[in-house]
């Protein structure tokens, strides 16, 4: 029975193979184009598919997700195929979260869904945000709090955009605060300026940074309403008699307020030790405590408790001192009441006077003179500095010379010193005739004859007048050469005189420079010469004739165009005249415009020379036209052709006309007169229509230039 089923199903399946390898070959050319619905994937189908049916797909699929780009970890291990692969072209699906996810953040947060989440799970768990690595790092007590917390309305809540100051989180707490009330006070919103991120309760006030009042001392210890009284904190004061009007007011020793005290309480007082005050006379006060003033008490110099408004003068405690002196007698001999001249504060009774500090200091013999020698009859005030108050009569018996009839005068320093009367030196340098060369050597009798001194002349034909009139070479008088002999002659020597021409009105440069003085100045005439180029050339200039300076009328300053380097070749600076040379007359011989070496009075117009131009000239012809006669207005001196004229009584070359027309005889039909033109020539209007538009318009008229009358534009 078992060999006959088995010989059956033998059978079957030999028929079932025969008809599926006939099928087979009728399927292999029915589907032989067709492609998989897969794309490029190659794997083979029965990885997914069974032979049974082409769906549903294996529930296990033999595929490693490993081995693709994307490999599968996490939740994601789980999810179906076509919960990814909707489509049947599997490589046609994204691998970015939010090509699956829906961003409930609405974009706040970006595209990066890894930022915050994982595969593991979508709660958030990436280290709370990287420790909400932005611009607002979680640390303190923000790093224990939930996103939901600030970010209100937890996945679908505001993440971008968010406000960093404390006050967007904790105005409800700046709000009920009452100890003390931030907002009746005034506090900055700033909440950080006392709180801190790990303990809001814990706040800190900086005092000094945020008032500019530093708590020291025993301020620093004070509770805040000591001061801030009734929660008074934006008009507290940070002077000290604010809070301590009360101390200044009762104090005793001294009386503050009878002595006019100043209420600055930090002069004398510290926060430390209210009690233990100490007054710095040095630099409160205009009047530094020294020497014996240290140790004085205070009761000494503020008698009757005065402090306020008290003298600084010494004589304000030392007069009686001042009157009571003896040696000498201060009030007789006229002694100031300044005692600081003399007196110091370390020792009183070891009074020095220092002359140097007066007008009269004491130098040399002086410093060991008794005070009694000057200063007769005890008399200090006023007595007189010249040295003559005191040794008249040394000037008057003085012989050698007599002091009184050479006229000296009675200011001894002149000759004399401190040091020694007697080896006196008179320092002629220091007199309006100082002593060079020469006269350095010379005896004093030699020029103050008869022992006269006072008034003797400086000049020097005063001494020198003899050399001056006896001098032939040459003859000083008769040449009127001046007296002042210093301008040719020195001290260092008297015959090597040299003559500094160029401190005359007439330097010498050029060729004059080795001329003999009688070349210029004939027959020993010096003064008066006259300065004249023609005075010594006029000769020169009359015999010229390239060109004939006279016929020419040429002006007789010769330095127009010569000069004292060259007197031949001349040079003629056009450029000074009235008519500069430019262009191409810069290059024209000077006959060309100086006909018949005619010079003075050339017409300077362009007429005068180029007037055949101007009449044989025909494009356009000038004279037909009445061009003007100014050439200058259309040609310049660089080029004659190619000039231009300046249209400017009517707009040719802007508005419609710009690039409209090609010639001046486009307008101008008439090439001999310019002064006619012709609108209607390129405006064609029809005569009736024209007529038409002008009806009622005082002058019209149908013709080439009616037009311009009224279109001037």
């Amino acid at each position: 029975m078992q060999v006959k089923q088995i010989g059956i199903l033998a059978i079957f399946l030999s028929g079932l193979l025969g008809s599926l390898a006939s099928a087979g070959q009728q399927q292999s050319q029915t589907y032989a184009s067709t492609r998989s619905p897969h794309g490029t994937l190659n794997l083979t189908c029965q990885t997914c598919h069974t032979s049974i049916s082409w769906k549903p797909i294996r529930a296990v699929p033999d595929f490693d997700h490993s081995k693709t780009p994307y490999p599968l970890r996490g939740m994601h291990a789980k999810v179906a195929c076509t919960q990814c692969h909707v489509k049947l072209v599997f490589t046609d699906v994204g691998q970015k979260c939010a090509d699956c996810h829906a961003d409930i953040h609405r974009g706040q947060m970006g595209a990066k869904c890894e930022t915050c989440h994982s595969v593991k799970g979508w709660q958030v768990s990436i280290k709370d945000i990287q420790q909400h690595q932005n611009r607002f790092p979680l640390i303190g007590a923000h790093s224990t709090l939930t996103c939901e917390t600030c970010h209100k309305g937890a996945a679908s809540g505001q993440f971008v955009g968010l406000s960093t100051a404390c006050y967007s989180c904790h105005s409800g707490d700046y709000a009920k605060t009452s100890n003390p009330s931030h907002a009746s006070v005034g506090y900055p919103t700033d909440c950080q300026q006392c709180h801190s991120l790990d303990s809001w309760m814990g706040a800190k006030f900086d005092h000094a940074k945020f008032t500019g009042f530093a708590l020291t001392g025993a301020h620093a210890k004070l509770e805040c309403a000591a001061c801030h009284a009734n929660n008074n904190f934006s008009t507290a004061r940070s002077n000290c008699v604010s809070c301590h009007l009360q101390d200044f007011n009762g104090t005793k020793n001294p009386n503050h307020q009878t002595a006019g005290f100043s209420q600055e309480c930090s002069t004398c007082h510290s926060t430390t030790n209210w009690l233990d005050a100490k007054f710095d006379h040095n630099t409160m006060t205009k009047f530094p405590l020294t020497g014996a003033h240290v140790s004085t008490q205070c009761t000494q110099c503020h008698t009757g408790g005065q402090f306020a408004g008290l003298s600084t003068q010494c004589v304000s405690c030392h007069l009686t001192n001042f009157q009571q002196t003896t040696n000498p007698n201060h009030a007789t001999a006229g002694i100031p009441q300044t005692c600081v001249q003399c007196h110091n504060t370390t020792n009183w009774g070891d009074g020095k006077f220092d002359h140097s500090k007066t007008a009269f200091p004491l130098t040399g013999a002086h410093s060991t003179v008794q005070c009694t020698q000057c200063h007769v009859g005890g008399k200090y005030a006023g007595t007189p500095t010249q040295c003559s108050a005191c040794h008249l009569s040394n000037f008057q018996k003085t012989t050698n010379p007599n002091h009184v009839t050479a006229g000296f005068p009675q200011t001894c320093e002149q000759c004399h010193n401190t040091t020694s009367w007697l080896t006196s030196t008179f320092n002629h340098s220091s007199t309006r005739f100082p002593l060079t060369g020469a006269h350095t050597t010379v005896q004093c009798t030699q020029c103050h004859v008869g022992g006269k001194f006072a008034g003797t002349p400086m000049q020097c034909s005063a001494c020198h007048l003899a050399t001056f009139q006896q001098t032939t070479n040459p003859n000083h008088v008769s040449a009127g050469f001046p007296t002042d002999c210093s301008v040719c002659h020195s001290t260092a020597n008297w015959l090597g005189a040299t003559f500094d021409h160029s401190k005359t009105a007439f330097p010498l440069t050029g060729a004059h420079v080795p001329l003999t003085c009688s070349a210029c100045h004939a027959s020993g005439v010096f003064a008066g010469l006259s300065t004249t180029c023609v005075a010594c050339h006029q000769t020169n200039f009359q015999k010229t004739t390239n060109p004939n300076h006279v016929t020419s009328g040429f002006p007789t300053d010769c330095q127009v165009c010569h000069n004292t380097a060259a007197w031949v070749p001349s040079v003629f600076n056009h450029s000074k005249t009235v008519f500069p040379l430019t262009g191409a007359h810069t290059t024209v011989a000077c006959s060309n415009c100086h006909v018949g070496g005619r010079y003075a009075g050339t017409p300077t117009d362009c007429l005068s020379c180029h007037k055949s131009q101007y009449t044989g000239t025909t494009s356009p012809n000038h004279v037909a036209a009445a061009f003007p006669t100014t050439c200058q207005t259309c040609h310049n001196t660089t080029a004659w052709t190619g000039a231009t004229f300046n249209h400017t009584w009517f707009p040719i070359y802007s508005g419609h006309h710009a690039g409209k027309w090609t010639t001046c005889a486009d307008c101008h039909t008439n090439s001999s007169d310019y002064s006619s033109f012709s609108c209607i020539t390129c405006h064609q209007h029809n005569k009736s229509d024209t007529d038409s538009h002008h009806g009622g318009v005082r002058g019209y008229v149908y013709n080439g230039t009616a037009c311009y009358s009224c279109h001037r534009s």
